[in-house]
């Protein structure tokens, strides 16, 4: 029997409305269980120090624990496929690298197209790159390190924390500058990298400094100069490249991000409580005592850098002369 005109329409409203209530519900109650936070590196490294130290403060504004879970390999590609694929309801975040700017250009065929599936969330801390060197190598400056490699080409080991990461991209720049001839060496992460560093099986590698940081005080690893463009507040003695070679600026952060799709209200809640627990001075100071800067930004403001960002290391990768793989 037909339904009169007028309980259609009700009925057809409310079928409209349920799905947008129902959105509404999920975004109202989240989060009802601990977030987990994806790093694409090994634990004990920069991105994983940074990590932890987040999980010990966000709970206080988020309301909720965060879980780190470190998934390394594939030039971060494993780990980020992982999110891409995982429901897009806020309960799974990733860790967004320079890195993840780098790959684009350097794999012929990736899973997912990072600035398409990744939603960006905040901001997390500025980290400094640096150039160490194993402290048995006759070297105290960059000009001495750079005469050193020219008396032995293609004898001096070289290492990154991964094959095509921010890291290796850092050491292309650097060849190019000084013109130097040395061996790449890449490995898993920061922490398995600076080990081997330390015990003197690569002579040099670039790092984050939140990784560095404790070893070049100890004297374990000499600190020869940051990458950035500006001296690390927490590591004042230690030069700039820039210095030695003007206009050399290689800027390193990281970021949080969810797959494409989460609601925005989870998404903005998300930003607050993290931005939140950057405010915090203890947070602070446990950042700056590994060489970071809490990053305070909007999910848009994020997008855009990570955007740029993109943008010049696809120049980098062309003048490096680097192919995808």
């Amino acid at each position: 029997m037909p339904l009169p005109r007028r309980q259609f329409l009700r009925l057809t409203g409310s079928a409209i409305a349920a799905p947008a209530i129902s959105r509404t519900a999920r975004a109202d109650t989240f989060p009802n269980r601990a977030v987990r936070f994806v790093v694409p590196f090994p634990a004990g490294g920069a991105t994983d120090i940074l990590a932890r130290i987040l999980s010990r403060y966000l709970p206080d504004h988020l309301g909720q624990q965060l879980i780190v879970e470190n998934k390394p390999g594939g030039g971060t590609n494993i780990a980020v496929a992982s999110v891409v694929k995982s429901p897009p309801d806020g309960y799974t975040t990733i860790m967004t690298l320079g890195t993840n700017s780098i790959n684009p250009w350097l794999y012929k065929s990736l899973p997912f197209d990072y600035l398409r599936d990744i939603a960006f969330v905040s901001g997390l801390a500025e980290q400094p790159l640096v150039w160490d060197l194993y402290p048995g190598v006759p070297a105290k400056t960059v000009a001495e390190f750079v005469a050193y490699c020219k008396a032995n080409p293609g004898k001096i080991t070289f290492a990154s924390f991964g094959a095509r990461t921010v890291s290796h991209l850092s050491l292309e720049l650097i060849k190019q500058q000084t013109g130097i001839d040395v061996v790449h060496v890449p490995y898993q992460g920061g922490a398995p990298m600076l080990t081997d560093l330390i015990a003197g099986r690569v002579q040099a590698g670039v790092d984050a400094l939140p990784n560095s940081l404790q070893h070049i005080r100890s004297g374990a690893a000499r600190g020869l100069a940051v990458l950035s463009k500006e001296r690390a507040p927490t590591m004042p003695e230690v030069p700039t490249v820039a210095e030695t070679y003007p206009g050399f600026e290689v800027a390193s952060w990281v970021g949080v991000g969810v797959p494409t799709g989460t609601q925005p209200e989870i998404i903005a809640h998300l930003n607050r409580a993290i931005n939140a627990a950057l405010a915090e001075p203890e947070l602070k100071k446990r950042y700056a005592d590994v060489g970071a800067e809490p990053m305070i930004i909007s999910p848009t403001e994020a997008h855009t850098r990570f955007a740029a960002d993109t943008e010049v290391w696809g120049k980098v990768v062309k003048q490096a002369g680097l192919k995808p793989e």
